[in-house]
């Protein structure tokens, strides 16, 4: 059986989630939930941050302990992909000891084999980010709260490693995804690489992983951080497990943090003597209207908002089917509301209920009986029996847009046919016409099975609920065969879980 492993980045734990957050969130949760319907056993891992300066400031001015406040403000995130609907295996926190031990012996791994060092260091330093900037940096603007800082510190010696990466990047097209951010960091490696700061004196941050060897110092955040992707699947202390898993499928995260994860992350690796993930992929921004949602601008989507209004699967549906990834996307709630409208409502929901309800009313609820089937049938079969193929493809390529094309594709086609075959007029003629009619419901009832379950990935629980109206509840969700809703099924209550939304004007 194939294994498939996805992370997330691990979310500062300060942050307020929002819809940046939630959108990396759920593409990793479609990703799991599709490769776990193709029968391959998957690791679905996400979590937060929970070490570093703004963490302890914010403890101090709450007048609470640094422990205290994040497990307080942890339970943001925690609650937030449970209402998602989000199913993933494992949930990482910084402070956890399996995470914090780890990060101790990377540490003396890398000190052991002469990769860190300890200088003095004079530069600027933002405090937003918790890192030392470029002067560069700082004349492009993009850093809040700079200062000057000259202090011994400890080195990692990234600059080594950096022709081994470019040489890495070069030869393995699919390790930096989409082809646009591969170029981005190849023109970063193009300057000399310095190395890496790895840590920050007690004196001016004492929440963090102490450095196993100066007591003094603690463990810049971002090399603890990193390490939560081997930390969480048993890295030096369940071998056995770790090598399951490892090396990563797909890390995920927005292009903001491309960086540190393309360049500080496979350095620290490659120093440690461990397989780098198979791919990095890097997300566009949502964007309102034209410009990046930020909380400075005050134009931040949170995700509890539209879950609140409109229900979990339509905002999952709608993040998926209006981003290409790699590629930014405005967000818009008259775009949500057409795509919803368009898609869900009219296309899937509308089909559900006119296939249902003429079974129901002509057939007493109970799929007939098929005739033979003829041409305009066969056509018809032929779209359904290749659309799991194509969605397969696609998920594979990380074109799930167009893999939802394909689905919603498939039940314009089903619409069409009945509109060709208008079931709700011949029923009502003779008896060899009802047959026939009966033939096109029972027909089109499969063929709209097979579109949901491939749609159950994205929207899992209305997808339940429509497969239940169908009486295909107790069906195999990873069988996609034509012919598995039988003749003598007997339809479930209800109707489409997608009633039109109407914006008063």
């Amino acid at each position: 059986m194939a294994t498939f492993y996805v992370t997330t980045p691990i979310y500062y734990v300060n942050d307020e989630p929002h819809i940046g957050h939630a959108y990396t969130t759920l593409l990793a949760d479609v990703l799991a939930r599709y490769h776990r319907s193709l029968g391959d056993e998957v690791h679905f891992l996400t979590g937060t941050d929970e070490h570093g300066q703004k963490v302890q400031e914010s403890a101090i001015k709450r007048n609470v302990q640094p422990q205290q406040h994040v497990d307080e403000y942890v339970v943001r995130f925690q609650e937030l992909w449970k209402k998602l609907h989000i199913q993933n295996d494992d949930f990482i926190r910084t402070t956890e000891k399996r995470h914090t031990d780890r990060v101790v012996d990377l540490l003396n791994i890398l000190w052991e084999k002469g990769e860190i060092y300890a200088a003095e260091y004079e530069g600027y330093y933002s405090v937003s980010e918790e890192r030392f900037i470029t002067e560069k940096e700082v004349e492009d603007g993009n850093f809040r709260e700079i200062k000057k800082l000259k202090e011994k510190n400890y080195f990692f010696r990234m600059s080594n490693y950096q022709e081994t990466l470019i040489e890495h990047i070069k030869t393995h097209p699919e390790f930096i995804l989409p082809k646009t951010r591969r170029n981005e960091i190849l023109g970063f490696l193009e300057k000399p690489l310095t190395d890496l700061c790895i840590s920050r004196p007690k004196t001016r941050l004492s929440w963090g992983i102490e450095l196993p060897f100066d007591k003094d110092y603690v463990t810049y955040v971002w090399l603890d951080a990193l390490t939560n992707y081997i930390s969480a699947i048993g890295w030096n202390t369940d071998n056995k497990r770790f090598q399951k898993w490892w090396p990563a499928n797909y890390h995920l995260m927005g292009k903001d943090i491309l960086t540190t994860h393309s360049v500080y992350w496979p350095t620290l690796l490659m120093a440690a003597g461990i397989q780098l993930p198979k791919t990095i992929l890097a997300h566009g921004f949502w964007l309102s209207g034209d410009t990046k949602m930020s909380k400075s601008l005050g134009n931040v989507v949170n995700p509890l908002d539209l879950v609140d209004s409109y229900g979990v699967d339509p905002v999952r549906y709608y993040l998926m089917r209006d981003m290409v990834l790699g590629h930014d996307a405005s967000f818009s709630l008259d775009g949500f509301v057409r795509r919803y409208n368009s898609d869900l409502a009219n296309d899937f929901g509308n089909l559900v209920n006119r296939v249902t309800i003429l079974i129901k009313k002509h057939f007493s609820g109970i799929l007939p009986e098929t005739g033979t089937f003829d041409k305009t049938d066969l056509e018809l079969i032929a779209i359904a029996k290749s659309a799991p193929q194509k969605v397969r493809s696609l998920i594979s390529n990380l074109k799930i847009n167009e893999a939802i094309e394909i689905t919603v594709g498939l039940f314009r086609e089903l619409n069409r046919y009945l509109e060709k075959r208008e079931p709700w007029k011949t029923v009502k003629l003779d008896k060899a016409h009802k047959i026939s009619a009966g033939t096109t419901l029972s027909l089109a009832a499969d063929i709209l099975r097979i579109g949901a379950q491939l749609l159950h990935p994205v929207m899992p629980n209305r997808i339940d609920l429509i497969l239940q109206i169908l009486g295909a509840q107790n069906l195999d969700l990873v069988n996609f065969s034509v012919g598995l809703l039988k003749p003598g099924t007997v339809l479930g209550e209800g109707k489409s879980p997608f009633p039109r939304i109407e914006i008063p004007k």
